[in-house]
């Protein structure tokens, strides 16, 4: 059946602010919606309180309403527009569902005539009630663990009794396994089940005899009009059941099931999505599969929409599934739609892989002290990597490699465990690091068979580590010069880094490169193309790996590389890599809208990242994708190949802007602010000695390398102290301290995890405002596109403030010289592109706090706020296309902006929910207010000296 005519205009509902266990994937999923909508000539109508995303940028949707996620705001935009024939919830995660169902209970949609698209409310409730799921699998012959529901805590205890310990308590009607527990212990049980029942919106829970060991893997199917179903990708979970899925490293294509179990499990899901409800769209199934050779099968949970692990899919395969649901949801069977990327293939045709995708999440347990580290049912990690190999063990590197925590890749770097029992215990007590510590198991010389007991893993992977480990040893018995070019290139195939085999061999990483490069061993570039190169690709979206060359019967040798350079004037992006807390999804906003500007000057545009929830990594944004780690060797080589002008790095936050030196060594150009400028405002002395020199005013400060100068620093400062090391992001080891013992307590403290820094101690302010200030320069002219006042006082990270925009007190005095600061500054730094400054204002005075000459968190909401294309501007600017007086700004904004952060403690029971200098929100919405009479300004400004924290 062709596009539903009757469909002229369709309101969808966003996920709103990113949280642990609902993060950026979602944005992606609804932003391929509304384009997939638009290309239909249908009128979209977006709701979503997210300000950082490109989801709810003025150019995505006909209309953006960024409007609290409720039913009033629901009802405000159906009565706005009438003409709203249906609503697409399955873009928006839980939130969206949940919002969904209530306006449904509610009776709006009825009231207002709209159609529900893309999934049925019975499957909602169908799926979200473990009861009636549980009945209705078993109605249809699908096996399930032994479980019942409790909506009481007297019916709990009854439950557990009757099926004995370990047991699995999961929350109804919630989010990223909220509420979910493993209960080993009974006396465990009393609390885990109270918390359980609270969390439940509906307190009620399903109780499970747990499948601990049990192999987990997910599948996502998509399903038409006509009943056709077809499935997308199969991933598998190298950690076993008992860990949340967007905590566990998945692989696809399954490695470790087979065929006959695969069409066993297909035959299911495709059973069990047509069982749930006649609906068009996405389905997201999981499944445990017993590790014996049986290999019986039972079905955990089915999600009617597009899921987090749908985004992972389309990356994987290429395959777009939110934007063909989409298409579905307005009636096209998947016939009538063409393969996205062969563009000369069905929709109809399942992805086939001839590479592995790796994905590991990354968590941030440092922002959360004295957090339970340990992984379970309940998701705790707040961004995730994928790395694309042509073998498992390639894969696993890159993705280790993609992670930006100060590690190389498996083992070979000196970082490992060398401690037995602390090894044991990590792998009991499964870790965030556990991925690296099986390499340090083996490394020690405990068992395949010991990890395999402890862990429960496929004996499969933990072969793969083993095989790491041996081509260690053997490189290790190697120096520079001994290496033959057989052993490099089989290190290369595996994925180990240039640095881990200098580690090996003690050499310097340029000299392992310097060699393989003139051995010839050079990476090739190869296309994800959805079908295994059987049809030829229209999309270039590669990955890189190492091939052994072929030779001709001529005798002449080449390897073959799919990537072809072209002759146009080129730019590179580097994107931000996985998202954490200090650098999420507005990095990759700035960074897609820095693609989009570079084109419009007639660049091809290069971009590189490797995180697959984000929309710069959708293989239609750039003119070519590299979905390569945002690591030195990685983006070296594309360079190599490419040939660009310049890079530019001030739009990838930290992750790229840290890649500057390394790029400026190797005289590559940097578009934009120049390598000097951007070290000269990290480095925290430096940058106060330019203040001086610019006679602007900043808090009294010294520097310190080591534990004993700064408590010499300390005799000359008063307390309270803030202690600031360089080059880091999102206020990452920043205290205020009030005596010697604390100062010397953290020093050593910070010295021990970041190793040769330069830290910044300076009189700290008590009870002075924050402001803070975006500005876009040329090298001459300067625009101020924003000034914000933050509502808590000066102490607690920018990122964790309610942001005024407007400020609502500060006086004209106060305001010119934050104006004519921010010049001064911008100019001093000689900034090309944009600047973020931050002020504390005591006694009518402005002080310096800080400068970062990029993109900042702030950007996408002002640009929100204004309804002004900022970073567009910006990057206009750094090609040197324009200067700042070529622009016709016009912002507009009736009454306030605030930014709003929004926190995920709730996945941290016991940690401490001070906010300080160190930054800990997920995500932020955005609230406009007519006036400062507003209850909601009221409410936040009440609190505000509520949260300080010495």
């Amino acid at each position: 059946m062709p596009k539903n005519e009757k469909l002229k205009s369709i309101l969808i509902i966003g996920s709103g602010p990113i949280i642990i266990g609902q993060a950026c994937e979602f944005d992606y999923s609804g932003t391929q919606a509304l384009r997939s909508l638009r290309e239909d000539g249908i009128e979209t109508i977006l709701i979503n309180s997210n300000p950082a995303t490109i989801m709810t940028d003025p150019s995505m949707a006909d209309h953006v309403y960024l409007k609290p996620l409720n039913t009033k705001s629901i009802i405000q935009i159906l009565k706005e527009h009438p003409q709203i024939d249906a609503v697409l919830p399955t873009m928006g995660g839980q939130t969206a569902l949940n919002l969904c169902i209530e306006a449904d209970e509610k009776g709006i949609w009825k009231d207002f005539d709209v159609e529900i698209i893309g999934v049925d409310i019975d499957a909602i409730n169908i799926t979200e009630d473990r009861e009636q799921f549980r009945e209705l699998m078993l109605k249809i012959g699908i096996p399930m663990a032994p479980q019942a529901t409790a909506n009481s805590y007297l019916k709990g205890k009854e439950i557990a009794q009757e099926y004995g310990f370990p047991l699995v308590i999961r929350a109804s009607y919630t989010l990223g396994g909220a509420g979910a527990s493993i209960v080993y212990k009974e006396e465990d049980f009393d609390e885990l089940l109270t918390r359980g029942l609270e969390i439940s919106p509906i307190h009620e829970v399903m109780i499970d005899k747990a499948l601990i060991g049990w192999k987990e893997y997910e599948l996502e199917l998509l399903r038409d009009n006509n009943d056709n179903v077809v499935i997308i990708c199969t991933i598998e979970n190298m950690d076993p059941m008992g860990i949340h899925t967007g905590d566990s490293i998945t692989v696809a294509p399954a490695m470790t099931l087979s065929d006959k179990t695969f069409q066993r499990m297909r035959d299911m899901a495709i059973h069990m999505m047509r069982s749930i409800g006649d609906f068009a769209g996405g389905c997201n199934v999981q499944f445990a599969v017993s590790p014996d050779e049986n290999e019986d099968i039972i079905a955990i949970e089915i999600n009617p929409r597009v899921s987090r692990s749908s985004a992972l899919a389309s990356k994987a395969t290429g395959y777009p599934i939110a934007k063909i649901a989409a298409k579905l949801a307005i009636g096209y069977n998947l016939d009538e739609l063409d393969n996205q990327i062969t563009k000369s293939t069905s929709a109809l045709f399942e992805p086939t892989l001839d590479y592995v995708i790796v994905k590991i999440p990354r968590w941030n347990f440092d922002k959360f002290e004295g957090s339970d580290r340990t992984l379970g049912l309940q998701m705790k990690s707040v961004g995730e990597v994928m790395a694309i190999g042509r073998s498992f063990q390639e894969a696993l590197h890159k993705a280790t490699q993609s992670l930006e925590i100060k590690r190389n890749g498996l083992g070979a770097d000196g970082k490992g465990y060398k401690d037995y029992d602390q090894i044991i215990d990590k792998l009991t007590y499964a870790s965030w690091d556990r991925v690296f510590v099986i390499y340090d198991a083996i490394q020690m010389g405990i068992p395949l068979s010991r990890i395999h007991e402890i862990t429960k893993i496929d004996m499969w992977f933990l072969k793969q580590y083993e095989e790491l480990y041996n081509l260690e040893k053997e490189i290790s018995t190697h120096t520079i010069q001994t290496l033959t070019k057989e052993l490099i290139l089989e290190a290369k195939q595996k994925g180990f880094a240039d640095r881990q085999i200098a580690h090996m061999v003690g050499c310097y990483e340029s000299e392992v490169y310097g060699k393989r490069d003139e051995l010839g061993i050079k990476r090739v570039y190869k296309l994800v193309d959805t079908c295994a190169a059987e049809f030829k690709a229209q999309t270039p979206y590669f990955y890189s790996t190492f091939e052994a060359e072929i030779e001709t019967p001529e005798g002449e040798t080449y390897v073959v590389n799919e990537s072809k350079v072209t002759d146009k004037k080129k730019i590179v992006i580097l994107g931000s890599g996985p998202n954490r807390i200090g650098q999420g999804i507005e990095f990759d906003y700035c960074c897609v809208h820095g693609v989009l500007a570079a084109a419009e000057c007639g660049y091809e545009t290069i971009m590189i990242n490797c995180n697959p929830e984000t929309v710069s990594t959708d293989f239609d944004i750039a003119d070519k994708l590299y979905f390569e780690p945002v690591f030195w060797e990685h983006i070296y080589d594309i360079i190599r190949h490419e040939k660009p002008e310049g890079v530019i790095v001030q739009l990838g936050g930290q992750t790229a802007l840290k890649l500057a030196e390394k790029l400026d060594r190797y005289g590559i150009k940097i578009i934009g602010t120049s390598y000097q400028s951007l070290d000269l405002a990290e480095d925290r002395g430096h940058f106060s000695k330019l203040l001086q020199e610019n006679n602007i005013p900043y808090p009294e400060f010294d520097t310190a390398e080591t534990a004993d100068q700064a408590l010499k620093v300390a005799d000359k400062l008063d307390f309270p102290i803030l202690v600031r090391p360089s080059y880091v992001l999102g206020g990452q080891g920043m205290k205020i301290v009030i005596n010697k013992q604390e100062l010397e307590e953290h020093v050593v403290d910070l010295l021990r995890k970041i190793p040769n820094n330069k830290l910044l101690l300076d009189h700290y302010l008590d009870g002075a405002i924050e402001a803070e200030a975006d500005a876009i320069c040329d090298g001459e002219n300067v625009y101020i596109i924003g000034i914000m006042e933050h509502i808590e006082p000066c102490g607690i990270h920018s990122g964790d403030s309610n942001a005024t925009l407007p400020p609502f007190n500060l006086g004209e005095f106060v305001m010119q010289q934050i104006k004519d600061h921010t010049r001064k500054i911008a100019l001093a730094l000689n900034t090309v592109g944009l600047i973020n400054i931050q002020f504390a204002i005591k006694d009518d005075m402005v002080y310096i706090i800080e400068a970062n000459p990029r993109a900042s968190r702030t950007v996408p909401f002002i640009a929100k706020a204004y309804g002004e294309p900022y970073i567009n501007y910006a990057t206009k600017v750094m090609l040197g296309e324009k200067k700042v007086t070529d622009f016709n700004f016009e912002p507009h904004l009736e009454g306030y902006a605030i930014k709003q952060p929004v926190f995920s403690f709730n996945k941290f029971p016991n940690v401490n929910k001070k906010l300080g200098p160190e930054m800990k929100s997920t995500g932020e919405s955005i609230l406009f207010i007519d006036d400062l009479k507003d209850d909601q300004f009221y409410d936040l400004y009440s609190r505000r000296k509520m949260y300080l924290s010495k």
